[in-house]
């Protein structure tokens, strides 16, 4: 494992920020859902997440999630996705990288 510096991880924009709406991706090769996120004042921003075999639609509406907003877009079939849904790869599929308690969207991991 390569070390980073504190220079290094500063570079990362990681923002909180709260589902606002999740639809079927049926294009994609893989469960996928296409999921909006309100980042505060870095605005709402799409993805497409494989998070479908662990999370329903209506399980994610709500939930506050971490996101890397400053990678480029992606074109991911026929969708644009504007950030990185953040999560850990398990045998059962991805599980969210979850905030412990609310805090307002936009809020930057420090």
């Amino acid at each position: 494992m390569q070390e980073i510096s504190w220079s290094d991880f500063e570079k990362v924009l990681l923002v909180a920020g709260t589902v606002t709406r999740v639809e079927a991706f049926p294009e994609a090769r893989t469960p996928a859902w296409k999921v909006w996120v309100d980042f505060g004042d870095y605005g709402e921003k799409k993805t497409s997440a494989r998070i479908a075999d662990l999370y329903r639609a209506d399980d994610l509406v709500g939930r506050q999630v971490i996101g890397v907003l400053n990678f480029p877009d992606k074109q991911i079939g026929p969708f644009r996705s504007e950030f990185l849904l953040t999560g850990f790869h398990t045998d059962d599929g991805v599980v969210l990288a979850a905030v412990e308690r609310p805090v307002p969207n936009g809020t930057r991991l420090a």
